[in-house]
């Protein structure tokens, strides 16, 4: 009979959120260094810390910060090896998704020869649902992860019937301001399922880099400023810093500053707070 796993080291935000959704937060013995949420698991050690103090500033500079680390070193987080070893625990929960976010797979699984790895790599919505699911086998919860999946396609397909039928505004999303990047993994997805008809950016597909001149010439209903891992302040901070070429394209209040860390970048059970979100964004009362 297979022991469920006891100990489990999160090495990203949104394994965080879904080990804690599944009601296993008693046994998450580490976390990474961005992981907040929920607010009770912040006291774990932090196993993960970014080469370079990003607190406070601009997209341009962390940019070109992260950058620099992946030039000199190959990610933007170290891992505490020792750390993680001496905690003991027979899961680490990593990712593959992208090298700026968190600490790649690669150096997680060189790092960490002989402990049990569980690599999440969500593009999609349905991939989300796929790792809550493989996180509930890899732990015991299987019907915790199902009724967890179940919950979350219920409310998606609440709002989906909610904006049926209704015209489609145009819709500019900035999941980054300096360079300017659209959105893609699943981010497209659910600005679709809110409603929404968005003019630039591919779902499945890494986010990628447009000028501020093509921005403007898409002419857009509703845009969305969402720096990737930006709180709602930090947004605030970044969209007043460019708020002349901003209104260049929409002006209040047709743009919407959104807290990406919590509801967006996290490929977590909060996806679905964001869609929520934006169907207000998109459609408000």
């Amino acid at each position: 009979m297979l022991v469920p796993t006891q100990r489990i080291v999160s090495l990203l935000p949104s394994a965080t959120e879904i080990v804690c959704a599944l009601g296993l937060e008693e046994r998450l013995v580490g976390i990474s260094y961005s992981c907040d949420y929920p607010p009770s698991v912040t006291d774990r050690p932090r196993l993960t810390r970014p080469r370079t103090n990003l607190d406070g500033l601009s997209s341009g500079e962390i940019d070109a910060a992260v950058r620099a680390s992946l030039r000199d070193h190959g990610s933007v987080y170290e891992i505490d090896v020792a750390g993680i070893r001496a905690l003991a625990p027979d899961l680490v929960l990593t990712q593959g998704i992208c090298d700026v976010c968190a600490v790649p797979e690669s150096q997680v699984i060189a790092s960490l020869v002989g402990i049990n790895t569980l690599t999440l790599d969500a593009h999609d919505l349905s991939a989300i649902f796929a790792s809550i699911r493989d996180v509930g086998c890899a732990t015991g919860a299987v019907e915790q992860a199902e009724a967890l999946v179940a919950n979350m396609q219920r409310r998606i397909n609440t709002v989906r019937a909610r904006v049926d039928g209704r015209p489609r505004p145009r819709v500019l999303a900035l999941e980054w301001l300096d360079p300017p990047y659209v959105p893609g993994h699943w981010v497209p997805e659910l600005i679709a399922a809110a409603g929404g008809d968005l003019v630039a950016g591919t779902a499945r597909r890494p986010s990628y880099r447009m000028e501020w001149s093509e921005l403007r010439a898409l002419d857009p209903d509703v845009v969305l400023i969402m720096p990737c891992g930006f709180n709602l302040e930090e947004t605030r901070r970044e969209a007043e810093r460019y708020d002349a070429v901003l209104r260049g394209i929409a002006a209040p209040p047709h743009v919407h500053l959104l807290d990406a860390s919590a509801y967006f970048s996290r490929s977590g059970p909060r996806v679905v707070d964001g869609l929520e979100i934006l169907a207000s964004a998109i459609f408000p009362a």
